[in-house]
Parts: C-alpha cells; structure tokens; sequence
C-alpha cells in the first residue's frame, strides 16, 4: 500500500477546494457557451462571468471593471510592467528577492530602454524605506515590491512604501500571489495601482488569474496579447470561463474562512517550527515576526536540501521557488537576506494549508528530525 502523501509545498499550489471544483463543472458540461457571444445563451454565461468578477473585486476592495482576467500571475506581473513602455518616465525600482517573472520582466525592460534598480533587503528580508526614498529620481516611473515572498512568506511594508511613492507621483505594483487568501488584501487601504494574483495559490484551479488595475490613477496598458480585446481592450482571448468561476468561488471562500484558517494554520506552523528547531544548528530565514502565517523557511546546516527531499520520499517540500526548481543553484531570495550558498542550499521551505492536519506535522517532525541525522552522519 502506498506510503500517505504528505504535501508541504502550499507555496506552489493547492489542492483545489471541492466547493470551488462543484461550482467550476457545469461551465465545462452545460453552461459552455462563449461569454462574450451575444445570444442569450452566451449572454447568461456572461453574466456569471461579471458575478465572479464582482466577488473578486470585492474580496481585495477594488471596482469590478478594476479587474483583468488573465492566465495567472505571470502573466499579470508581464502585462503590468510591459504594459507600461509607453510612458515617458523610465526607471523602475524594485528588489533583489522579487519573484523570477517580476525580476525577468525587469530585465526585459531594461533591454527596452528603462534603467532598472535592484535594492538590497536586510537579513530579514526587509526593505528600508530610507533606501528606497534615496532611490527615487524624477523620471522614476514604477516601484515593484511583492506584498508576500513566496520563499520565506515575509511581508513587506506596502502600505509604507506606497505612502512614499504616491508623494512623488511614482506608481506601484505588488506582486500579490503568495498573500491572497491568506492575509487580508485592501487595495484602496494599501495604496496599490497594479496587483497580479493568481487562483491555485488559494484553492483555486490553475491556469486563471488577474490583474488589479486601479481606476484612479488612470493608467494607460500597451495590450501584450492581441485580438479580441475581450478584456477591455488590454488582454485579448476566449475568456476561461471555468477557471473565472473558480477563481470567484476561491476568492468568496477563503474570504468567510480567513480568520478560522489563519489560527489553525499558524498553531500548526509554529508546532512544526518549534520542533524542527531543536535540531542542533537549525535556524529560520527572514523575519520570524512580519511573515505569512503558513510558510517557515529552515536552514539545516551541512545538509543538502536536494538529497534531503529525496530522502524525505513521500513528504512534498521545497527548498526554493517551483517556477525556479529545474535549477540547483542556490536561491536567490536567501542569497539576497545574506545566507552563504551552503547555507542556501541546505534550507527547506515548509508551506502548510487549510488541509493540513496535526497528525501530519507529527510525521513531517519525525521523519525530517531522522533524515537530518542520517544525512549528517554520512556526511561525517
């Protein structure tokens, strides 16, 4: 009988809700016309459509026609940045810990014309905000830093930062992926003008995601896919309909079970935190007080991570970003708060959901607490 699979690595993905996989089946099955056909069989398509939209503008306190549909995140965090080559200003700001398709996407600008600026975060992984106000120059057109960090789920100072950037007319947009669902997201309250999120990183299926983009401060966005024009004329293609609804119901669920998760997830981190530390060694990377309440990143030093996932056989973890996984090099994130590359490459990132349960992190302390010692033995 196979081994019982236990998943550590909700920072990649979730297992989708049921609740949002029931109200996902009919728009494959029954109700599968084209949303934006214009008979009245695509016209009640499409108003399921404008409902689910309306569910996720009210979950992050935004306008529906704030809201552009897209394939996910990445796709998001493209259209947001690209989006704004037109513009005259041209420096972007941002931080050496962003996510790969905030950092690459930079790259691309800088390609482009724009002068991009990485700014280092303190061994929390922490943005000074005296760092960032020396930063900024007249022609500064974009400050990027990512609400929550997918590897060490510390939080960064949006509000602050946004506060800062507004008194010098600059834009900002978070990457909030890893933060929705799990921490209350206000965008008028957090000062944001651009916000990419992505459904199956809160019980939501893949493959469907959007774009906050704010109303207020007017902005302008070049199309990155063209056609249609399905989604105000900035994002073009066939609407996934199924995906829609299900990002929609995601977000109407875990805004009701928000606080009831947030106290069972964080017990059960903390428990897991707590015992793994007494390993001999042992330390958590970034801010153990501004963190997302489900994430604890732990260095386990003369350890390999990728030998100790092996050994871990049955037990999902992650010792960097899923969208970075195909590489071995050290992460980024934690060579950026400080960490040696064999410090790096001997931490595991352990990310917990509303599914975890308390037998589970039984099974995860022990048998990561026997792997260690067996690892370190070889290695002596």
């Amino acid at each position: 009988m196979p081994k019982q699979e236990l998943y550590f690595d909700n920072n990649a993905t979730t297992q989708m809700d049921k609740s949002v996989l029931n109200a996902m089946l009919p728009y494959f099955t029954e109700s599968y016309a084209n949303a934006t056909s214009n008979h009245l069989f695509g016209l009640s398509v499409g108003e399921a459509v404008d409902e689910s939209r309306e569910n996720i503008a009210t979950f992050i306190g935004a306008q529906p026609k704030e809201i552009i549909f897209t394939s996910g995140a990445t796709e998001s965090i493209n259209l947001a940045i690209k989006g704004l080559q037109h513009y005259s200003k041209k420096h972007i700001i941002t931080v050496t810990t962003e996510h790969k398709a905030v950092l690459d996407t930079c790259s691309f600008m800088e390609h482009c014309g724009f002068d991009v600026t990485y700014l280092p975060l303190n061994k929390e992984g922490l943005l000074d905000l005296n760092l960032l106000k020396a930063t900024i120059r007249k022609d500064t057109l974009l400050v990027c830093v990512m609400l929550a960090n997918n590897e060490t789920g510390v939080i960064n100072p949006i509000r602050e930062i946004s506060k800062l950037a507004r008194k010098n007319n600059i834009l900002v947009m978070t990457d909030a992926t890893q933060a929705i669902g799990k921490l209350a997201v206000d965008v008028s309250d957090l000062g944001i003008d651009l916000m990419p999120l992505s459904a199956h990183k809160f019980y939501g299926p893949k493959g469907i995601g959007a774009l906050y983009v704010s109303a207020a401060a007017k902005i302008k966005l070049d199309s990155q896919i063209h056609g249609g024009g399905q989604e105000r004329k900035i994002r073009s293609g066939t609407l996934n309909v199924p995906g829609i609804i299900g990002l929609g119901k995601a977000c109407e669920i875990v805004s009701a079970e928000m606080d009831t998760n947030t106290k069972q997830i964080t017990i059960l981190r903390n428990h897991l935190e707590k015992e793994l530390l007494k390993i001999e060694g042992t330390f958590v990377n970034g801010s153990i007080k501004n963190r997302l309440c489900n994430t604890t990143n732990i260095c386990f030093p003369g350890v390999n991570s990728e030998k100790m996932k092996l050994a871990l056989q049955n037990i999902s973890v992650s010792s960097g970003s899923a969208c970075s996984a195909v590489t071995t090099e050290p992460s980024h994130v934690l060579k950026a708060i400080g960490l040696s590359d064999a410090e790096a490459l001997s931490s595991i990132r352990f990310s917990l959901s509303k599914f975890t349960t308390a037998d589970e992190i039984e099974l995860v302390i022990q048998k990561v607490t026997q792997v260690v010692a067996e690892l370190r033995q070889k290695n002596n």
